[in-house]
Formats: structure tokens, C-alpha cells, sequence
């Protein structure tokens, strides 16, 4: 049984336009390379490569027909630039995150920033410094920061979970409410039946005083997981003290 998603590597795509008239007529060919992932049998996953040889921005879905007629495979640059400057990336994450761990805010801001050097879009690093960021106060940067994550998908996906967590986790412990009920808001789109994602909320709309919308989200999550002991408790909390969901 085949394991989705797959990672294929780097694959080139040739274009071929004609330009100018007549005489001074000729022919251009421009070459975009490719990482690209097999999701399903039939369905393949691109994504262009920045000018660090790593992938970066919009991904899109084709079919197995349409991909196998447009691309081609390129393993010599997948191994000799992608997969090195990969490593370089999540090497500079991976030290900015036990950085970070350990209270080390500057020194994980460095790395955070070397990380964005070779992709600028990158939702572990921008999440990374994005904390850094909150934690230092500096909510001007993290407002920059929540605008590339928010219009991005894979901000969003289960892998990035504990990463999204954190973050959203530094906004509100930083005061930033109302940053962190735009970024779960937008998790929600994406997952509803996070019980976890619902708490989170559900503590972000106390804190703004927004009780009605707490309940609200206190009741999703139990009613996703019935057993979640933290959101029973704090249910009976802001019961107790008067407040009722109309």
C-alpha cells in the first residue's frame, strides 16, 4: 500500500513563446523548476522554487495526466541545490526553536532570520520569529508577521499544529487578543473540530470580556471531546461567576 503524500523532488517545466515580427522575429525558452509531491494516485502537488533553490509560495494540484505531459524530472538539481539548501533551512529553524526553548530570544531570532533569508514565506520560521516577536513586545513585527501567515494554507495544516499552538499562545499571553482571535478564527476555516483550537478561542474571547462567545466555544470543544477536563473546569468557572450563553 502506497503512503501519500510522497515527495517526487524537483521537476522543470519548458516553456517555448515566439517574440517579434517579421525579420527580427525569434524564439524564447524559459525553463521553472518544480518540488513537487505525489497526494493521491492521480493528483500531484507543485510548488515553484525561490532563487534559494527551495520551494516557496502557491501550490497547486494537477492531475496525473496533466502533470506527466508538462513536467519532467530534474534529480541532479534536487540533489545538488534543493536538498542542501533544505537542510540549511531546518537546521536554522530547528536552532532557532531549541533557542527559543530555552529563553533565548535574541539568539533565536537570529537564526529565525537567516531561515526567512532563504524563504521568506516560510510558515515554521515566520511562526518561530512571529513568538519572538510577541514576547518581546514588538507587536508591530508580529502584526506583519500574522498578515504572510494568515494568507497562507499551509499555516493552517495538521503538521503545524504544535507550531500554532505556540504562537497563538504567545498572542494572547502578550495581550495581543484580538491578533489571536484572527489567526484561530482563520484556523477554523480549515479544522472545526479542533477541541483544542475551540478552548483556545473560547480563552481569547475571556479575556476581551466577550463571555457569551467564550461559552460558545468552551460547548464546541466539549462537545467534540466530552472528556476534555480543562474546558469542564473552566465552564463551571465563568458559570459561577453569573455568566450565562443567551
Amino acid at each position: 500500500m502506497t503512503l501519500y503524500p510522497q515527495i517526487l523532488g524537483v521537476y522543470s517545466m519548458t516553456k517555448s513563446t515566439d517574440v517579434g515580427h517579421g525579420t527580427t522575429q525569434g524564439h524564447h525558452t524559459q525553463t521553472t523548476y518544480w518540488y513537487v509531491r505525489r497526494l493521491d494516485d492521480d493528483t500531484y502537488e507543485v510548488q515553484p522554487l525561490n532563487a534559494r533553490h527551495v520551494p516557496s509560495g502557491l501550490r497547486n494540484a494537477l492531475s496525473k495526466g496533466d502533470f506527466i505531459t508538462v513536467y519532467a524530472p530534474e534529480p541532479r538539481f534536487y540533489e545538488q541545490r534543493t536538498i542542501p539548501a533544505l537542510k540549511s533551512l531546518r537546521d536554522k529553524i530547528q536552532k532557532g526553536e531549541e533557542h527559543y526553548a530555552q529563553g533565548k530570544l535574541d539568539d533565536a531570532e537570529r537564526e529565525f532570520l537567516k531561515a526567512l533569508m532563504i524563504d521568506e514565506l516560510n510558515v515554521e520560521a515566520n511562526m518561530g520569529i512571529g513568538s519572538v516577536y510577541a514576547d518581546k513586545g514588538e507587536f508591530q513585527k508580529v502584526s506583519k508577521v500574522l498578515d504572510i501567515l494568515l494568507n497562507q494554507d499551509a499555516s493552517f495544516v495538521e503538521e503545524q499544529r504544535v507550531r500554532f499552538n505556540r504562537f497563538g499562545m504567545s498572542l494572547r499571553k502578550q495581550g495581543m487578543h484580538e491578533e489571536a482571535l484572527r489567526y484561530y478564527s482563520k484556523a477554523l476555516e480549515y479544522n472545526d473540530k479542533d477541541e483544542n483550537l475551540h478552548f483556545n478561542i473560547a480563552r481569547a474571547y475571556f479575556d476581551t470580556g466577550r463571555k457569551d462567545e467564550c461559552i460558545t466555544h468552551i460547548k464546541a470543544a466539549l462537545t467534540i471531546a466530552p472528556d476534555m477536563e480543562p474546558a469542564a473546569k473552566f465552564l463551571r468557572y465563568v458559570e459561577k461567576r453569573g455568566i450565562t450563553n443567551k
